[in-house]
């Protein structure tokens, strides 16, 4: 489906992330006036019709009337309260997407016809920059075809991917939706021990940043394990080597499981409220 194809597209909501998807649809060919955005500040409203093109709306209600695609993009607190807005006048089959986190499937179902096709996405903030990385979970009535309607959608921002068990979303979360805060730390200690070393403070910062980006694209591009390329750069009684002891020796490795362990172990008790 060409970005030309897509029906009419209804955000709720014109945050960070509703920002980053519609600046990935236009930047993907989409046109702006056939992208709708429900946002309660005036001020909010005007900065992205005047950045993007894209039709404003006061209220949600009025806004879905005509579209095709419902994007929730709103504080997970409030979306069973927009749900309650919009349910009488979305379109019968008009996808809804929700990318809240923590509100379930069931709970958004609870507030709209059995019929509404529903999908949740888990993204994360590089979607910012069209580097985001999504996860996708149907309801189980939602179709193929609107799933893969969700997905295109999801496509302008990043790399996308599907679960059909909901539960996994909780993983998700811990993973690549917190994954980025994981980063930026590591990121920082990097720079860090550069400056400790004698390294201007800019230097230390690029270096960190390109390391971390270079080591990624050379995962992604060689589709090697990333324990074939660390070893690749552990010559024997070398310096690379004694940087990785050090870091096994000071539970590094553990640490970052533990880390997404306890956020996938937030997520299920957020989740559970």
């Amino acid at each position: 489906m060409s970005m030309n194809e897509l029906p009419r597209i209804a955000f709720i909501g014109g945050g960070n992330m509703a920002t980053a998807i519609i600046q990935g649809l236009i930047t993907s060919g989409a046109q702006p006036d056939r992208i709708l955005v429900a946002e309660p500040l005036k001020q909010k409203r005007q900065e992205l019709t005047n950045q993007f093109g894209v039709l404003p709306f006061p209220d949600a209600s009025t806004a879905v009337c005509d579209a095709g695609v419902v994007i929730l993009a709103v504080k997970p607190a409030i979306v069973e309260t927009v749900l309650s807005q919009i349910a009488d006048t979305l379109l019968p089959n008009a996808v809804v997407i929700s990318i809240a986190a923590g509100v379930t499937i069931d709970a958004m179902m609870s507030l709209l016809s059995a019929s509404q096709p529903v999908v949740r996405v888990m993204p994360n903030t590089p979607a910012l920059v069209a580097a985001g990385m999504s996860v996708l979970c149907p309801a189980p009535h939602t179709t193929d075809a609107q799933l893969a309607l969700a997905t295109r959608i999801l496509d302008a921002v990043g790399q996308t991917a599907t679960v059909r068990d909901e539960s996994l979303l909780d993983a998700v979360t811990g993973l690549s939706g917190s994954g980025p805060a994981y980063v930026f730390l590591i990121a920082e200690a990097l720079s860090d021990a550069g400056v400790s070393c004698g390294l201007p403070r800019p230097l230390a910062d690029q270096l960190a940043i390109q390391t971390l980006l270079g080591s990624s694209q050379l995962m992604s591009q060689t589709g090697e394990h990333p324990a074939v390329l660390k070893s690749q750069v552990t010559s024997p009684g070398g310096t690379t080597i004694a940087g990785v002891m050090t870091l096994e020796q000071s539970g590094v490795r553990g640490a970052l499981m533990q880390a997404v362990q306890a956020a996938w172990k937030r997520s299920q008790e957020l989740g559970a409220r």
